[in-house]
């Protein structure tokens, strides 16, 4: 019976991973991941392909304080230097080049900026919540509501992907959580979306996108992936 129960308790552990890591939202020639891309997620394609990420080798990833601060055994398995309560938390100090590698890995890619602004703002399916075709301020609707952002869901920390509420599209956290990469470059800047927690909700609009260097690694900075539709 005791064998039994912790089978059950193991099979119950791992269901929401499987239950919720390969759903996109489908935009028509192309699709989205619904979440972030988690640690539990990186960590199998890590350990299957053999990958030590830059913070990893590099001591630590960084955080904002007097200017920015590397962290001693801040990396996306630790990503404020202990174990997570979850490792359905979103992957950060994850650089560009390693988050478009992993995107390669499940035959993906970094979205476009065109792309995940659509897919962010304009509600492109019939919605109770959100007008079909209107396109709106912030990946929350008309006001800057339900995001893990300063002054409103206010954790302070980015939290498990999958507690948070959907926006538009159904996608969750396309504000706040973490900034997301996106595939657009200016010589050796990429452009994030979406902001962190860290930021108020005024960041979550489009305009609120910034360029970060392409090789940096920080506990603000997570991706998800889209993928063409033939």
């Amino acid at each position: 019976m005791i064998r039994l129960f912790l089978i059950l308790l193991l099979f119950l552990n791992f269901l929401p991973v499987k239950a919720f890591e390969n759903i996109k939202i489908n935009f028509g020639n192309y699709s989205l991941n619904k979440y972030e891309i988690t640690i539990e997620e990186f960590k199998r394609y890590a350990k299957k392909n053999n990958i030590t990420t830059e913070a990893e080798k590099t001591g630590g990833g960084y955080e904002w304080g007097a200017g920015w601060e590397k962290r001693e055994g801040w990396n996306y398995r630790t990503p404020y230097g202990k174990i997570p309560k979850s490792n359905l938390e979103p992957a950060v100090h994850i650089s560009r080049f390693e988050a478009e590698n992993y995107c390669k890995s499940i035959n993906g890619r970094l979205p476009s900026f065109e792309e995940w602004s659509k897919a962010a703002y304009t509600q492109q399916f019939n919605s109770n919540e959100f007008l079909k075709g209107k396109t709106y301020e912030y990946p929350s609707g008309d006001k800057a509501e339900k995001m893990n952002s300063q002054g409103i869901l206010n954790y302070n920390k980015h939290v498990d992907v999958t507690s948070l509420p959907e926006g538009i599209n159904s996608l969750v956290a396309m504000g706040g959580n973490v900034w997301e990469w996106i595939d657009d470059i200016r010589k050796d800047n990429s452009l994030t979306a979406g902001a962190s927690w860290w930021y108020g909700g005024s960041k979550t609009r489009k305009e609120g996108a910034q360029y970060k260097p392409s090789n940096f690694y920080a506990i603000y900075v997570g991706f998800r992936c889209a993928f063409d539709v033939n």
